[in-house]
Formats: C-alpha cells, structure tokens, sequence
C-alpha cells in the first residue's frame, strides 16, 4: 500500500504530459528588449540624495522622480531624525527611525 500511491502519482504526472499539446513549429521569436538609457528616469531609479553641510548639522535630502519624499537631520551632537512624506502631500512628519516597528517572528530550524 505505501509503494501504491507513489506509484499513482507518477501515472498521473505522466499521463497529463502525454496529453499537453504538441508545439508549433512556427513560433516567433520574442522581440528584442528594450534599450537601455540611464539618463532616464523611471520609476524604479535610484533616490537622488543631496547632502547640504551647515554649521551644526547635516541635512540630506531624497528625491525620486524629482518629487522630495524624506530629509535626514544629522545634529552635529546627537542622534539623526528623519522628515518623512508618508502622504505624498508636502507635509512632513518627524520620525526617530526608519523602523516601522514591524517584528517579524523567526525560529531557530537546526543550528550548525
């Protein structure tokens, strides 16, 4: 019985092969990707950063597709923050971290 279902399930992966349908023998072939231009900008580039060093801080600033959507504070003596765009609205809100907060659970499988 345990050599059974193995077996049945071999028959069943084989015989759904046989019934796919043949190929064609006149396929195309895929056009070419598109050319490549990193002056561009698309979506998925790169933030442009511009960094701006005054007297007791460092201001950065990050830009994607020329909109501004965060600005991290370095002080000269004390933690960085950031002034983040979360609404897409020009209003800025103040967050001590990147970190959403997010914990995500992980559990140890096997240990080297």
């Amino acid at each position: 019985m345990r050599h059974l279902i193995p077996l049945l399930l071999a028959l069943g992966m084989s015989a759904t092969a046989l019934a796919a349908e043949p190929r064609s023998a006149d396929l195309q072939a895929a056009p070419p990707p598109p050319a490549f231009n990193p002056d561009e900008q698309s979506p998925d580039a790169e933030p442009e950063v511009t960094i701006k060093k005054e007297e007791n801080q460092t201001v950065e600033e990050y830009r994607s597709g020329g909109r501004l959507y965060m600005i991290k504070i370095t002080p000269k003596h004390g933690k960085p923050y950031y002034l983040v765009d979360d609404r897409g609205d020009g209003k800025f809100a103040r967050q001590e971290s990147l970190d959403s907060g997010l914990r995500v659970p992980t559990w140890t499988i096997h240990r080297f």
